[in-house]
C-alpha cells in the first residue's frame, strides 16, 4: 500500500550571497567589468564613483620593511548586511587604488608614466609597455597609400584591395569576384583591380597582396638586389618547383634547373629566408589585448604583487538612496530591500574576490621566485594543490582564482596557469618542470649545426647528459608544442 512519511536528512546548499562569490572569481577581468556595469545600470542602489581616494595606499610597508607585502588595493570594509550606517560612504565603496608611498612604482592610472628606477631595483616603467602595440597590416598600407598622388577613384579601388587582405597578407578572393562586389560607376574592371593590386604589392614589405605562395616568394625574390648569388634560380625554384624543395628532391631539382650542386645549395638557402606570410610582421587588430588582474614589481630586491588599480571597479552604495529607503515605512517587505542586499553583496564579493587573486599571485610569485630571475629555465613544478594547502582553501577555489586571470611582469604578461607546470623526474631522483625542460630544448635547438641538426633521440640523449630523464616521444611532443620542425626540415644545405 502506498504511504507517506517524513524523513529529515542534511544536505549542504550554497546560499545565493556564496554562489555570487563563486561566481565572480571565476570570471575574467572583461566579464568581471561587464558584470559590474550590468549591476551599475540595474540597480538603483549602486552608483559610479568618480572621485579620486587617498585612504588606501598600494603599499604600506617601506622598501626595507621585512613584513608581509602590500595589502590588496581598493578594498572596502566590510559593512553588516542587514544595516547601512549613517555617513560611512567609504565602507561600501569599491576605491581606486591610493598612490601614496609607492616606492619604484607608477602614480596615477595605470596607463600614466613617469616613474624612475630607485636603488637599483626594477626599472618602473608602465607595465603596458610590455605588451608592444604595433600598427596593423592594414593601417599601414592605408598610411603607406597616401603618401601617393592618386585620383579618387585610383584611390578607392587600392583601399578596397587593402581591406580584402587576410590577416596573413594573402588576397585570397578571385578578382573577378571582387569586380563584382563592388558598387562602383562606371563598373568596376579586372583590369583596375589588378593595377591597384600591383600597386598594393609595392606599398610595404614585398610579398603582400600575393595570391598564391609561388607569388608571394616571387616578389620577395624580385625585390632582391641583382648580385643576390642564386637570384636567378631562386626564381625558378619558387615559381615552378616549390613542391620538389619540399620534399628535398635535390637530385630532381638539379636535373630540372640545370644548375650545379653549389648553386642548388645557394639558392634553396635564399629560399628559406623568405617569409611565407609577410602580413604576420603586424599587429592584429581584432587581438583581444590582456589586462592583468596583478602587477609583480621588484622593490629592494623583494618582489611585490598588488592589485592592477585599471582593474579595480569604482562602485557604491548611493547614500542618498539608501538612507531614504531605510527611512521608508514598510521597507523591510519592500522589494527594493532585495536590490539593496543584493549591491552590498557585490561589493563584498568583490572585495573578496580581489582579496583572494591577490593571495594566490603571492603565493605563486613566492613560489617561483628563480622564474622572475632567469627565465623558463628556473620554472618549478607546482600544482593547484601546493597553493591550496598553503593558504588553507579549497583546490576548486585556486583553479577558479587562476582561470582567466594574468599577471603583469617584468618578463612579460603570463596567464597564472603559466607557473603551474607539469613535474618530470630526474636521474638524481630530483624533479624539474616541463616548462624548464621545453627552455632547455630551445637553447639546444637554437645552438645546434644546421647543415646536421639534433634528432629527437640525439635531443633526449643530451637532456639525459643533464640528469633530465625524459622519452623521445615526450621530446618531439614538446618540440611540437614550440611549433619547431623536426630535424629533416631543419636541415640547410
Amino acid at each position: 500500500m502506498p504511504s507517506i512519511e517524513l524523513r529529515a536528512r542534511q544536505s549542504l546548499a550554497l546560499t545565493p550571497r556564496l554562489q555570487q562569490s563563486v561566481r565572480l572569481l571565476q570570471l575574467s577581468t572583461l566579464e568581471f567589468q561587464q558584470e559590474l556595469r550590468t549591476a551599475l545600470d540595474t540597480n538603483p542602489f549602486l552608483e559610479y564613483d568618480s572621485s579620486e581616494t587617498e585612504d588606501v595606499a598600494l603599499a604600506t610597508a617601506s622598501p626595507g620593511d621585512d613584513t608581509s607585502p602590500a595589502p590588496v588595493t581598493g578594498t572596502v570594509a566590510a559593512a553588516e548586511p542587514d544595516s547601512l550606517p549613517a555617513g560611512s560612504g567609504a565602507s561600501e565603496t569599491m576605491e581606486s587604488a591610493g598612490q601614496d608611498e609607492i616606492p619604484g612604482d607608477f602614480s596615477g592610472d595605470y596607463g600614466s608614466r613617469g616613474s624612475t628606477r630607485q636603488n637599483g631595483d626594477s626599472d618602473g616603467r608602465d607595465p603596458a609597455e610590455w605588451a608592444r602595440s604595433q600598427p596593423t597590416l592594414r593601417e599601414q598600407l592605408h598610411a603607406a597609400l597616401g603618401l601617393y598622388r592618386l585620383g579618387e577613384r585610383d584611390r578607392a579601388v587600392a583601399r578596397f584591395i587593402i581591406e580584402a587582405l587576410d590577416d596573413d597578407g594573402y588576397l585570397r578572393q578571385d578578382l573577378a569576384d571582387l569586380a563584382n562586389s563592388v558598387d562602383l560607376e562606371p563598373a568596376l574592371t579586372e583590369e583596375e583591380l589588378l593595377v591597384a593590386l600591383r600597386l598594393v604589392q609595392s606599398l610595404d614589405r614585398p610579398g603582400l597582396g600575393a595570391r598564391s605562395l609561388s607569388e608571394c616568394l616571387s616578389l620577395q625574390v624580385n625585390a632582391l638586389p641583382p648580385d643576390t648569388r642564386g637570384r636567378n634560380v631562386a626564381r625558378q625554384i619558387v615559381e615552378h618547383h616549390l613542391e620538389r624543395l619540399a620534399r628535398r628532391e635535390q637530385a630532381e631539382l638539379q636535373k630540372q634547373l640545370g644548375c650545379s650542386a653549389q648553386e642548388l645549395r645557394v639558392a634553396c638557402a635564399l629560399v628559406r629566408k623568405l617569409d611565407p606570410k609577410p602580413g604576420n610582421c603586424y599587429g592584429r587588430s581584432e587581438d583581444n589585448y590582456v589586462v592583468p588582474d596583478v602587477i609583480v614589481r621588484q622593490i629592494s630586491n623583494k618582489w611585490m604583487v598588488t592589485i592592477n588599480p585599471a582593474v579595480q571597479p569604482r562602485a557604491r552604495i548611493h547614500r542618498m538612496y539608501a538612507e531614504l529607503f531605510a527611512q521608508s515605512s514598510g521597507a523591510s517587505r519592500s522589494p527594493l530591500a532585495q536590490q539593496l542586499q543584493e549591491a552590498r553583496w557585490l561589493i563584498r564579493n568583490a572585495q573578496q574576490r580581489f582579496e583572494t587573486i591577490q593571495r594566490v599571485a603571492e603565493c605563486i610569485v613566492a613560489h617561483q621566485k628563480a622564474f622572475f630571475q632567469y627565465g623558463e629555465i628556473a620554472l618549478k613544478p607546482m600544482v593547484l594543490r601546493d597553493v591550496a594547502d598553503e593558504l588553507g582553501l579549497h583546490e576548486s577555489t585556486i583553479s577558479r582564482a587562476t582561470g582567466n586571470k594574468y599577471m603583469a611582469t617584468p618578463r612579460g604578461i603570463f596567464e597564472f596557469k603559466h607557473f603551474f607546470p607539469r613535474e618530470l623526474g630526474t636521474e638524481s631522483g630530483g624533479t624539474c618542470s616541463a616548462a624548464a625542460v621545453r627552455a632547455l630544448l630551445k637553447e639546444m635547438i637554437a645552438a645546434e649545426n644546421t647543415r646536421d641538426p639534433l634528432s629527437d633521440v640525439a635531443l633526449a640523449r643530451m637532456l639525459a647528459d643533464q640528469g633530465v630523464l625524459v622519452a623521445r616521444r615526450t621530446v618531439a611532443k614538446y618540440r611540437h608544442l614550440m611549433k619547431v620542425p623536426p630535424a629533416e626540415l631543419r636541415r640547410q644545405l
